[in-house]
């Protein structure tokens, strides 16, 4: 949570283009041959993507929450708490030339009732449970809670020495009408810091 053009593997929604849909990829790299990556999913689905010059990598790496201050834009994956209010699972540090990419507050798949929310970030303030942060975007604010402890980390551009088979990694794709898929950004682990989800 993409760098992935440039940090944001993990965080971009893109709009379906040329009648062509938008694939969220979560898996472990089964086979890599330079231009497809085979990924066994976390659904246990065998996909093959296509990678091409266009195709960008990164790697997730740990930044601290001090890293991280108003007037940053970043992306955090959330579910609702008891009271409706949102809980951040994770947060990720955009660099300055992502700002605006995937902007809003919209649906998820990481788990039921996910949410993602790729905003600046207007105030963080501290709470009993953490940190509260006012997300700012066109058309809206969110304030989401960050408990101690969750993951922060920012994407840094890699080449494609990092996809090797057992990788875990996160992927966008583009899937044409004839159901083939072409990766646009791919995220993999590096240091044992797993994409955001």
């Amino acid at each position: 949570m993409d760098g992935p053009e440039p940090c944001g593997a993990l965080s971009l929604v893109s709009a379906a283009a040329n009648a062509q849909d938008t694939l969220r990829v979560r898996g472990t790299i089964s086979a890599f041959d330079g231009t497809v990556l085979s990924v066994k999913s976390r659904e246990g689905k065998d996909l093959k993507l296509q990678v091409t010059e266009g195709t960008t990598a990164s790697y997730p790496k740990t930044i601290k929450l001090s890293d991280i201050k108003p007037g940053d834009y970043i992306g955090t994956a959330a579910t609702p708490d008891s009271e409706g209010g949102l809980v951040a699972r994770e947060v990720h540090l955009f660099p300055e030339t992502s700002r605006g990419v995937g902007e809003g507050h919209y649906p998820w798949d990481s788990e039921p009732g996910s949410t993602m929310t790729n905003a600046n970030l207007a105030k963080m303030v501290k709470s009993n449970n953490g940190q509260e942060l006012t997300l700012e975007y066109k058309g809206g604010a969110r304030k989401v809670l960050m408990p101690e402890g969750i993951p922060v980390v920012t994407a840094v551009p890699a080449d494609r020495s990092l996809l090797q088979t057992g990788a875990y990694v996160f992927a966008i794709a583009q899937v044409a009408a004839d159901g083939s898929m072409t990766a646009t950004r791919i995220q993999a682990a590096k240091d044992g810091v797993k994409p955001p989800q």
